[in-house]
């Protein structure tokens, strides 16, 4: 499960100076097996036409599954980077902030496999993403 001794300022820090940072993702909450984030709906993740680039949503979920499996690991040994990820687009977002949040829904020895649902403001959703993470050893 997720280290019960990070926190979300803590992972913040790590994610300055990044896209993570430029486009505005903050994490809010950290639970045992989730991690939960928002996302601003402004000039930053727009797509052309004035709405929340289905993009942005993939890096918003992909962050937060990431930031998940490598707070569950052992960092002297291993660390965790995205396998595969696929995300449908549900409604559109014209402003505010999407909150995602990522469960784990397997914690294997070599992948990790997260569920990432992202809602609006209102609580609709907006995105659901899958999300496989891979277990790399440290050489």
């Amino acid at each position: 499960m997720i280290n019960p001794e990070i926190t979300p300022e803590a992972i913040n820090k790590i994610g300055q100076n990044t896209l993570v940072s430029h486009l505005g993702i903050v994490v809010t909450e950290v639970g045992k097996d989730y991690i939960v984030g928002k996302m601003p709906v402004n000039h930053t993740t727009y797509q052309p036409f004035g709405i929340l680039h289905g993009g942005a949503s993939v890096v918003l979920a992909e962050t937060l599954g990431s930031y998940g499996s490598n707070f569950c690991v052992d960092h002297e040994k291993e660390y965790c980077v995205g396998l595969e990820i696929n995300a449908n687009h549900v409604k559109s977002a014209k402003d505010g902030f999407v909150i995602g949040r990522a469960q784990l829904i397997h914690k294997g020895k070599k992948t990790h496999i997260w569920d990432i649902r992202i809602k609006n403001e209102k609580d609709e959703l907006v995105c659901i993403s899958r999300l496989t993470i891979a277990v790399l050893n440290k050489k």
